[in-house]
């Protein structure tokens, strides 16, 4: 028995989003949209969920996102000034170009982070 992420539009105040080790959810991280207004924090593990992290990157109220062991990819070099205005914890997965065992606890210091971690390569 498999849940998509679709289903979660039934519940249209979502705020905090819990999937840990509920391997039966599966689908898109574009299908949270429906929550931009409302989301606060997204926590999913070990989910077969996919899809780009940066589709949620102009979500005004999402301060934690974690991602650990997802097949969400994406690249960190593509957030921007204005990109995750709430965020105070990020952590994704290691097929985010930048993401493998990184957690930053505030959003602005990823730019200059992964200046540095290029300039060592």
């Amino acid at each position: 028995l498999k849940f998509d992420l679709d289903m979660l539009q039934g519940f249209p105040l979502l705020e905090d989003l819990d999937l840990i080790h509920v391997q039966q959810f599966i689908g898109n991280i574009s299908s949270l949209r429906a929550f931009k207004g409302t989301l606060k924090s997204l926590q999913i593990s070990r989910c077969l969920v996919r899809g780009n992290f940066m589709d949620l990157a102009d979500f005004p109220h999402l301060k934690e996102l974690e991602l650990h062991d997802t097949a969400v990819t994406g690249d960190i070099r593509d957030i921007g000034v204005h990109d995750f205005p709430a965020l105070e914890s990020l952590c994704l997965p290691d097929t985010v170009h930048g993401g493998s065992e990184y957690k930053f606890q505030q959003i602005s210091k990823v730019p200059s982070f992964m200046h540095t971690v290029h300039l060592l390569l």
